[in-house]
C-alpha cells in the first residue's frame, strides 16, 4: 500500500503543478503553446507510468503474500 500512497503524492503534486501551470498558460502565455502541449503529454505520460508501475507492485506484493500465506501456490 506504500507504493499506492507514493504514487498519489507523485501524481497529485503533477496535477497541482500543471493545472496552475495551464491556469497561467490560458491567462498570460507565459510559453509558448507548441512548449505547452509538450509540458502536458510530458505529464500525462509520468501520471500513467507512475500508476502502472504502482499497481504493478501493488500485485507483486499481493501475489508474493499469498503465497507465503499458502492461499495460492
Amino acid at each position: 500500500m506504500k507504493s499506492i500512497k507514493i504514487a498519489s503524492i507523485i501524481v497529485g503534486t503533477i496535477f497541482v503543478v500543471y493545472a496552475s501551470v495551464g491556469i497561467l498558460q490560458l491567462w498570460f502565455e507565459i510559453i509558448e503553446w507548441g512548449t505547452f502541449v509538450k509540458i502536458s503529454i510530458t505529464a500525462m505520460v509520468i501520471i500513467i507510468v507512475t500508476f502502472g508501475l504502482a499497481m504493478l507492485y501493488r500485485e507483486y506484493i499481493e501475489e508474493k503474500k499469498m503465497k507465503e500465506d499458502k492461499y495460492i501456490d
